[in-house]
């Protein structure tokens, strides 16, 4: 295992990219300018429990810029901190299909052709794919690697109606099976330490991905952000919030029983700073990071290890 992932215990992203494409690909975070039917009223207006203001884009770019040039600004702010010169170009703002066609059509084209881009990536959810937006993305899909992340963070309903997620378990199977038709790689996120969940549930979450036809996952500890809705939530109802050791734990049972052909793109996440309100130990990512790669290799985790 160690020879086929490299220095990590895990199938991580960037042993994945590097094996694709020979070279690291840095990720930049683009804004279409969207909203999503949890805010604009046709599902609900105040977003799912968890999302902050920027929609879970807090790191993209500005989206008063053309595409281009949030792309040339990105390469920049990359460019600062590491050499190379390609990208995968990440549509991460709010919901990334929930728009008119032509207008898709008009961002993801101009973001795909870039010539520094080698991956288009979009955020969205699986209702707000329709047959013409699949169709849009297998079109793109022929001219460069398309990816599409959707968010499910739980299989379980009552979780996923506590999270005002707006959508049933068969909705994602559809579109992951869509996806998955045009040969398009589907990125799935959850999120580890949601209340009311015990470590049955997650991995119940983790057995149900390991059956769907998905490439990727995104295992993102919980956050508790400034302005959201959870917010106001946990100061009148405080949960446990997990410490550092017991997000270890768990993670080390979710990618020990992680099918191991699935690339993990993401093992923590890090919220902004100024909006982070709990865990405040997540704050510094490189050290956490370096923590946990060090938790594994005292307690022997490995990916489709079971425990």
């Amino acid at each position: 295992m160690a020879l086929y992932w490299g220095e990590k215990r895990y199938y991580c992203l960037d042993y994945f990219l590097k094996q694709s494409y020979g070279e690291k690909l840095y990720k930049i975070s683009l804004n279409g300018g969207m909203t999503c039917p949890n805010r604009d009223g046709t599902l609900g207006k105040r977003g799912c429990i968890f999302c902050s203001r920027g929609g879970s884009g807090d790191f993209a770019a500005d989206a008063s810029f053309t595409i281009s040039k949030q792309i040339e600004e990105g390469k920049k702010l990359v460019q600062r901190k590491q050499t190379g010169n390609a990208y995968i170009a990440y549509f991460q703002a709010y919901t990334n299909t929930y728009a008119p066609l032509p207008y898709l059509r008009k961002i993801f084209t101009e973001a795909i052709m870039h010539p520094d881009v080698r991956i288009l990536s979009i955020a969205t959810r699986p209702d707000c794919l329709g047959r013409e937006v699949i169709r849009l993305l297998d079109e793109l899909n022929h001219i460069k690697p398309v990816w599409v992340e959707l968010g499910l963070q739980t299989m379980h309903d009552s979780t996923a109606e506590f999270l005002r997620r707006g959508y049933a378990l068969p909705v994602f199977e559809e579109a992951v099976a869509e996806l998955r038709k045009c040969g398009i790689s589907v990125i799935t996120h959850t999120i580890l330490g949601l209340p009311g969940e015990d470590e049955r549930m997650i991995l119940d979450t983790i057995y149900y991905l390991n059956r769907m036809d998905i490439q990727g996952v995104k295992l993102q500890l919980l956050h508790i952000l400034k302005d959201t809705d959870l917010a106001g939530y946990y100061k009148l109802h405080p949960f446990h919030i997990l410490s550092m050791e017991e997000y270890f734990s768990l993670l080390g049972l979710c990618i020990s029983n992680l099918r191991q052909d699935i690339v993990i793109h993401r093992l923590t996440g890090d919220g902004p700073k100024d909006l982070l309100i709990a865990p405040v130990w997540s704050g510094n990512k490189r050290f956490v990071l370096n923590q946990l790669n060090s938790y594994f290799k005292r307690h022997d985790i490995w990916q489709g290890k079971e425990l």
